[in-house]
């Protein structure tokens, strides 16, 4: 009897082995037609190796910033921009809607900057803040130029419970031409006007003052003020050089607005989808084309106008 258990033993043991060894060579040869998984066939080539198609950008040999030289022989400085450049150029899905969405607005921001003396390169500063979309922050900076509500009014900005120009592109993209304006009678320099953009005129000038230096590329910031105008001129040189970084859009590519028709506003609107209906739109358009109307209706101090925009 015990030797039958002891043969019974060796059986199954054998048996295990063999089991164990022919899934083995199963796995070790499936492994050699096995697709890759997602992850892994993005890094390895049919041969096993690293693929090499990621693209190591050259970088122009000289570069501005609203007609300031760009120091890019400087390491550091060459890196930062480096830095940026990679982020947002390898952000394909962000970029490229970017750069669709631009030619519906960066023509009427080129106009309007370059109508009140500021540098055209402060567009990408436009891009850098929101996206050229009116987006809002959890600080409460609002639309394109990213206006927290004291600044906005102070510039001349509407903002209560009907309206907020803060995105209005046409009255806030003056609004902080005025502030730029401002910015640059302070520092004397478009560089530092773009970076104290980021944090605030007092703050950049008593880091100037703590360091004893005015040159924003020597001082020694927080990291979102100390990459703020390398992001910028990212975008910068991106949009400028599309092709280089693997952007190959078309004219048809671009997105458009429609033709827009202009009406003339002196009372109050008690109903804005009636009165949008009335005017051959919908409730959508009106608020597509006008976003700085903030609530359902709209009412209109005495002497004052306002104009809105719908598709023609």
């Amino acid at each position: 009897m015990q030797k039958t258990h002891l043969a019974i033993l060796y059986f199954l043991t054998f048996l295990c082995l063999s089991l164990t060894g022919y899934l083995l060579f199963q796995r070790s040869g499936s492994e050699e037609t096995m697709p890759q998984t997602a992850e892994q066939s993005l890094f390895i080539t049919s041969k096993g190796s690293f693929r090499d198609s990621v693209k190591i950008f050259n970088l122009p040999d000289t570069l501005s910033f609203a007609g300031e030289s760009f120091p890019i022989t400087i390491p550091d400085v060459r890196e930062r921009l480096e830095r940026e450049l990679y982020v947002n150029a390898y952000w394909e899905s962000n970029m490229v809607l970017l750069m669709k969405r631009s030619t519906k607005f960066l023509p009427q921001i080129e106009e309007w900057l370059s109508a009140n003396q500021i540098p055209e390169d402060f567009k990408y500063l436009a891009i850098a803040e929101s996206g050229l979309m009116n987006v809002a922050s959890p600080a409460g900076a609002r639309g394109f130029w990213q206006f927290m509500e004291s600044t906005a009014k102070e510039y001349g900005l509407e903002v209560n419970n009907d309206v907020d120009e803060r995105y209005h592109l046409e009255k806030s993209t003056k609004a902080a031409a005025g502030y730029l304006k401002k910015a640059h009678q302070k520092f004397g320099d478009w560089t530092a006007v773009a970076a104290s953009y980021n944090m605030g005129q007092t703050g950049f000038a008593r880091r100037q003052e703590e360091q004893l230096i005015a040159n924003y590329y020597e001082l020694y910031l927080n990291d979102e003020t100390s990459r703020y105008l390398f992001r910028i001129l990212a975008f910068k040189v991106i949009f400028e050089n599309p092709s280089e970084f693997g952007f190959n859009l078309q004219p048809e590519d671009y997105y458009q607005n429609p033709p827009l028709r202009t009406i003339v506003v002196k009372e109050d609107i008690k109903n804005l989808a009636s009165w949008a209906k009335m005017k051959n739109s919908s409730y959508k358009e009106l608020k597509q084309y006008n976003p700085w109307l903030r609530d359902k209706d709209l009412n209109v101090k005495r002497g004052r106008t306002y104009e809105l925009l719908l598709p023609e």
